[in-house]
């Protein structure tokens, strides 16, 4: 079952603390392989190299069955990879970082149906140990930015779904991180929400200053929300392309999605997954 929350573990790491870097997060060589007894080995990522800086919004598209949601739980140090290494502000993850939050796709399952808005976002900061005071300003402040502070002794089960996202979106900005991780957080709503809710991460963005990585199937809303696209090719994943998205920082949905730039860099985007759909890779890369 995937659940929603922050993450509370600190990564391990054996060298001294690392010095200031602009990179967030750094994947080197990354590759991931599933052994199951009695069946095939299965490569799952292959090589995978690349970087966020400090303060980007950055997505991440593939073809259905490219790895992304693996390659998102090997970030969050929920799996381990096999090969390489995944760097969060300069020190290795070993395990689920305390500098990272991760908002998952299902939501419903992520909220605790007896607790309230207010208690399900005050969760991971009690486990973290911060003094109730301290608790009850970051969950207001949270509840504010997301527009649910009227919401916030109700029961999860009393929101409509766009609202429930907003929750478990609150409850990773609650935490503070320094990297949020974000898998198709809104593939389980309908469109006039998700264009909401896209609007929502883009403000909490520009506003907070946190590093995100976002995974999408949709190749409108990876262009619509991301300074890059980064695209994968199927499995074995490695990187069809690392795509700059030159699009005013000042995007809404009506004049950003009627830009011609808007149109080619989505026509481009997709040309990509349709290459890596066919079995196409990258020159040198074999599948």
């Amino acid at each position: 079952m995937s659940i929603t929350v922050p993450l509370l573990k600190a990564a391990q790491a054996e060298s001294a603390a690392p010095a200031a870097t602009d990179v967030a997060l750094d994947l080197r060589g990354v590759g991931k392989t599933y052994d199951t007894p009695g069946r095939p080995q299965v490569e799952a990522i292959r090589n995978l190299d690349f970087q966020v800086g400090r303060g980007e919004l950055v997505c991440v598209v593939g073809p259905s069955g490219a790895g992304k949601t693996t390659l998102l739980r090997s970030i969050a140090g929920l799996l381990d990879v096999t090969k390489g290494e995944v760097v969060l502000d300069g020190t290795a993850v070993t395990g689920p970082p305390e500098g990272m939050a991760v908002v998952f796709q299902e939501y419903g399952r992520s909220l605790f149906p007896w607790m309230t808005v207010r208690q399900n976002i005050e969760l991971p900061l009690k486990e973290k140990g911060i003094p109730k005071a301290e608790r009850r300003e970051k969950v207001d402040k949270a509840l504010a930015e997301v527009s649910l502070t009227e919401a916030a002794e109700q029961h999860p089960w009393q929101l409509s779904g766009g609202m429930q996202q907003r929750v478990a979106i609150a409850r990773a900005v609650a935490y503070e991180p320094t990297v949020l991780l974000m898998d198709e957080p809104f593939a389980a709503v309908d469109a006039q929400t998700r264009a909401e809710l896209e609007d929502l991460v883009r403000s909490l963005w520009k506003r907070l200053g946190v590093t995100v990585l976002f995974v999408t199937h949709d190749i409108d809303e990876a262009v619509y929300l991301g300074e890059r696209v980064i695209v994968l090719s199927n499995r074995p994943t490695v990187l069809m392309e690392d795509v700059n998205v030159d699009l005013p920082p000042e995007r809404d949905q009506l004049s950003t999605r009627s830009d011609p730039r808007f149109g080619e860099l989505r026509g481009h985007v997709y040309s990509l997954i349709q290459k890596a759909k066919a079995g196409h890779r990258p020159e040198g890369e074999e599948a």
